[in-house]
């Protein structure tokens, strides 16, 4: 086990001697950092042996300058200038909140940035400000439109956060698909299989097979095929491609250049990177916030209160789980998986660090 501050400093370290001025590598260590917190390591420290190849072949700018290049009161597109997502993520949101303070909603599309870590920390920063966040990316295209077996869409998160005044904040955050890329990695690191009817291999044939990505395969739709709903599912993560990507100006769908080095870059791009986009909104632009948040506090109440079915746990809040699992690691410190304890040291090493201590 690790205690999460001596983990935040440790990769602050590795993050600063792969070049990063010393505040980027803060903002790419805390949304690590968070996610592995939060129960989430498909999207911590498994990321950084991709974010340093990534930088080590020269596909990510490692002192960028994010800048707003187009505004109104209430909206902006921002630039990454090629930085590492929680670079230019960090940066939007914040100017997404400060929108809001001044006209009661803020509304960010970014361009040109790269992975961006859990969509929930961002959406989760609007929060002490009484205001709702919201959270969406485009990402690698690994899902294949409903009846295709082609790659042509991410996984596409979208999380929002809401206040509360008394019950913990409600946070959903979720891949628009039923299974997100790191997850499959971290299965095939474990050596398990893949849950069925949410993988296809490249004839469209159902499988378990996690690494089935690497062999022509694709992640299906939330739903998988039309009867259960998986047109809805394209509808859902077309929409944050769109969002995410076409509104600032980014590449959308099978244009998203890959977040990993060893795939090549594409030969045609129709934007620039990858794309995110931030929403926040002030409580008190509908309502006395406090009037809100009493509501919501009720809301919250409410469906615990619905009955489980015959053999079921309780319902949860969207944000009970990751809550509870942040709670748990601030208190017992955060395990690391060998496998990817082995690529962190592995890191380190070729950057001149001592391995972590562990």
């Amino acid at each position: 086990m690790i205690r999460h501050t001596d983990l935040q400093n440790y990769l602050i370290r590795l993050f600063e001697q792969m070049g990063c001025p010393q505040a980027h590598a803060a903002d790419v260590a805390t949304l690590l950092v968070d996610a592995e917190l939060r129960g989430i390591p498909s999207h911590g420290l498994m990321r950084v042996k991709d974010y340093y190849q990534m930088a080590k072949a020269g596909r990510i700018n490692l002192r960028p300058q994010p800048q707003v290049v187009h505004q109104t009161p209430s909206t902006a597109t921002v630039d990454g200038d090629n930085a590492f997502g929680p670079v230019s993520g960090l940066y939007a949101m914040r100017v997404a909140i400060d929108k809001a303070r001044q006209s009661g909603t803020g509304w960010v599309a970014v361009r040109n940035s790269n992975h961006f870590g859990i969509a929930g920390h961002y959406a989760m920063m609007a929060l002490e400000h009484d205001m709702i966040g919201i959270a969406l990316t485009n990402a690698n295209p690994l899902v294949c439109p409903t009846n295709s077996v082609s790659k042509y869409l991410g996984t596409n998160p979208i999380a929002v956060a809401i206040p509360t005044q008394e019950q913990p904040p409600f946070v959903a955050d979720f891949a628009t698909t039923p299974i997100a890329r790191g997850k499959l990695a971290l299965l095939g690191k474990k050596g398990e299989r893949a849950p069925q009817g949410l993988l296809q291999d490249a004839e469209g044939r159902p499988t378990d097979d996690p690494d089935i990505l690497m062999h022509g395969g694709g992640i299906m739709t939330l739903g998988g095929d039309v009867a259960h709903g998986g047109h809805k599912g394209f509808c859902i993560t077309a929409l944050v491609d769109i969002f995410s990507a076409v509104l600032g100006g980014a590449n959308f769908g099978p244009f998203v250049p890959p977040q990993v080095a060893y795939l090549p870059l594409l030969d045609r791009q129709v934007g620039q990177g990858l794309g995110h986009f931030f929403g926040a909104m002030r409580i008190d632009a509908f309502r006395p916030a406090a009037d809100f948040k009493a509501s919501m506090d009720e809301w919250v109440a409410t469906f615990r209160a619905a009955k489980s079915g015959a053999e079921q746990p309780p319902v949860q809040i969207p944000g009970d789980a990751e809550r509870k699992n942040a709670e748990r690691n601030r208190r017992e410190g955060i395990s690391i998986i060998p496998q990817v304890l082995a690529d962190l040291n592995e890191v380190a090493a070729e950057l001149g660090v001592e391995s972590i201590d562990y």
